[in-house]
């Protein structure tokens, strides 16, 4: 009787052993998967940084522009004046 009790005893340790080494195997898969994620991450946050210094380089020249036409409206506004005034 105690025998079959040992037997048991030792399936079970036996079982929790296997069980905990698929565990750490499971472990490890998982934090070099994190680590790929991660790298993943880092290299989409390093694109998001430079499209978002591109989109502000752009917005810088778009309002320059805009500025220049309003430049060339007002100036023209101006001048249209000037030749109705001569006339």
């Amino acid at each position: 009787m105690e025998l079959v009790k040992f037997r048991e005893l030792e399936q079970r340790i036996k079982g929790l052993v296997e069980e905990h080494q698929a565990l750490k195997k499971r472990l490890k898969e998982l934090e070099e998967l994190v680590e790929i994620k991660s790298g993943e991450i880092r290299e989409a946050n390093s694109k998001i940084a430079k499209l978002n210094e591109e989109r502000d380089s752009v917005k810088q020249k778009v309002d320059t522009l805009l500025d220049l036409l309003e430049d060339i409206n007002a100036s023209e506004q101006t001048s249209g004046l000037l030749f109705e005034k001569k006339v």
